[in-house]
């Protein structure tokens, strides 16, 4: 069981590095927007590229995030039994919606995107729009981010597992806060 948590525990820290450096990408993102606003308001000019890199810096903070997302519950959840129930009763249902659903749906779509990924980069695919960008980086975030959410799906798994086993490994998580 140590060797699993010491898994999680690198997983976790993946996970954190990446949810944090991608917190930079929603201030790139702003400073992008604001600039394709000012461009085309203030100045009359506008640059499909500029607008692709808005989508690209808003698809990598959500599918980057995903795994940081999870490993602090802050991901929605629609608590019509999870709340009213023990602990030990939340890590099953945890553990298993983890396991039927998380993990296998997380894989397929890595699975699925990853030849997207590698037939764009072959071919060097292009926006279709004039002066936009090349398609490959933003393609490598599918798999690139349901890969990290797969890897923070499993880091639950080995939690829940330790915690049934009688480990104290969720004491130190708490959900966010509600707004």
């Amino acid at each position: 069981m140590k060797v699993l948590i010491a898994i999680s525990r690198a997983i976790d820290a993946l996970n954190e590095r990446v949810g944090r450096a991608v917190l930079w990408l929603v201030l790139v993102m702003t400073l992008v927007s604001a600039g394709n606003a000012v461009a085309r308001y203030a100045l009359n000019m506008s640059s499909n590229g500029w607008l692709e890199l808005q989508w690209y810096l808003f698809a990598a903070v959500f599918l980057l995030a995903a795994g940081y997302t999870l490993k602090h519950n802050g991901h929605v959840r629609i608590d019509l039994v999870y709340g009213h129930v023990s602990p030990r009763a939340q890590a099953w249902i945890d553990l298993i919606g983890a396991l039927v659903a998380l993990l296998p749906l997380t894989l397929l779509l890595v699975w699925l995107s990853w030849p997207l990924f590698i037939d764009s980069f072959h071919s060097g695919e292009m926006s279709s729009d004039s002066g936009g960008l090349i398609r490959w980086p933003v393609r490598l975030l599918t798999p690139l981010g349901f890969g990290l959410l797969a890897l923070q799906g499993v880091s639950e798994i080995i939690k829940r597992i330790a915690f049934l086993r009688g480990y104290d490994l969720l004491t130190h998580e708490k959900p966010t806060e509600e707004v």
